[in-house]
C-alpha cells in the first residue's frame, strides 16, 4: 500500500463514514479498484475507523461533555435517559456482530456485485425518507422504541454497501423524528460500536506484525490523518444536509455508482 493509496482510502473512509453512501462499501470498491484488496486491510481498518471515531468526538465534544457531566450526577435527568437510549440502540449491532461475525465477514473481500446490491438498498432508504416528510411542528424526539428500531437499522449496516448513517438517519426520519435530533443520535450512537470493534481488531493484531507485506508506517499515518480531517468536514456537512432535507442527492449517487459497478463486473 503506497502513501497515495492510503490517503485515497483514508479520504473515502472519512467522507463516507458520515455521508450516507456506505464507508465499508466504498473501502471495498476502492481496494478493488486500487488493486490492494487483502493487503494490510486489518491494520488500516483499525486506524481509519479510530480516526473517524475521533472525528465524531471532536464535532460533538460539547454534547459528549454534557452527557458525561450529567450522567455523573447519578440522577434520572434528560442526559441519563438519552444515554440509556444510546445504549439500547447499540444492543442489536452488538448481538449481530458477536453471533454472526464470520458470516458477515464472508460478504467482504472484493464482492463488488453484493456491495452494489446493498448500495441500491441504501438508495431506496434515502429516497423513502426524502418523500415521507414530517412537518417540523409534528417532528418527535428519539423515544426508547425509536432507539431500538434505529439500532436494528444500524445492525443491517454491518453489511458492506448499506450505509450506517444512511440507514439510521433514514429510519429515524421515517419514524417521524426531528431532522437535527435524528442526525445527532445517529452519530453519537456509533461511538461505542466503532470503539468496541476497533479494540477487537487491535486484539487480533497483538500477535501480528505492525506492518505486513512490506508496508512502512508512513502510509498508515497518512491514511489516519486523511480519515480524521475528512471525517470532521463530512460530519459537519452531513448535519447541514439532513437539516435541509437533501438526502435524495445521495440516493441518486448510490444508485448511479451501483449501476456502473454492476454493468462493469456482472
Amino acid at each position: 500500500m503506497s502513501i497515495i493509496d492510503a490517503i485515497i482510502l483514508g479520504l473515502l473512509q472519512g467522507l463516507t463514514e458520515f455521508l450516507p453512501v456506505s464507508s465499508s462499501g466504498h473501502l471495498e470498491l476502492g481496494s478493488v479498484f486500487l488493486g490492494i484488496a487483502g493487503k494490510d486491510n486489518l491494520l488500516f481498518s483499525v486506524l481509519v475507523h479510530g480516526a473517524t471515531a475521533l472525528s465524531t468526538i471532536l464535532v460533538f465534544r460539547k454534547d459528549i461533555f454534557t452527557l458525561i457531566r450529567d450522567l455523573f450526577q447519578f440522577k434520572l435527568n434528560e442526559s441519563t435517559l438519552y444515554v440509556l437510549k444510546l445504549a439500547l440502540s447499540m444492543v442489536p449491532v452488538g448481538i449481530v456482530g458477536l453471533l454472526w461475525e464470520s458470516e458477515i465477514e464472508a460478504f467482504f473481500g472484493g464482492k463488488v456485485i453484493f456491495v452494489s446490491a446493498m448500495l441500491m438498498i441504501t438508495a431506496l432508504l434515502l429516497t423513502l425518507s426524502h418523500f415521507v416528510s414530517t412537518n417540523s411542528n409534528q417532528a418527535k424526539d428519539v423515544s426508547f422504541f425509536r432507539a431500538v428500531v434505529i439500532g436494528i437499522a444500524q445492525a443491517f449496516a454491518l453489511l458492506p454497501g448499506v450505509s450506517r448513517s444512511g440507514a439510521t438517519i433514514s429510519t429515524a426520519l421515517l419514524l417521524g423524528t426531528d431532522k437535527t435530533k435524528a442526525a445527532r443520535f445517529s452519530f453519537l450512537m456509533v461511538l461505542a460500536p466503532i470503539t468496541g470493534a476497533t479494540l477487537l481488531k487491535v486484539k487480533d493484531l497483538i500477535d501480528s506484525p505492525l506492518t505486513s507485506n512490506g508496508t512502512g508506517s508512513l502510509p498508515f499515518i497518512a491514511g489516519f490523518l486523511a480519515a480524521f480531517i475528512s471525517g470532521v468536514i463530512a460530519c459537519k456537512w452531513m448535519i447541514r444536509i439532513v437539516k435541509k432535507g437533501q438526502l435524495i442527492y445521495f440516493a441518486i449517487y448510490c444508485f448511479v455508482l451501483a449501476s456502473i459497478v454492476m454493468f462493469n463486473y456482472w
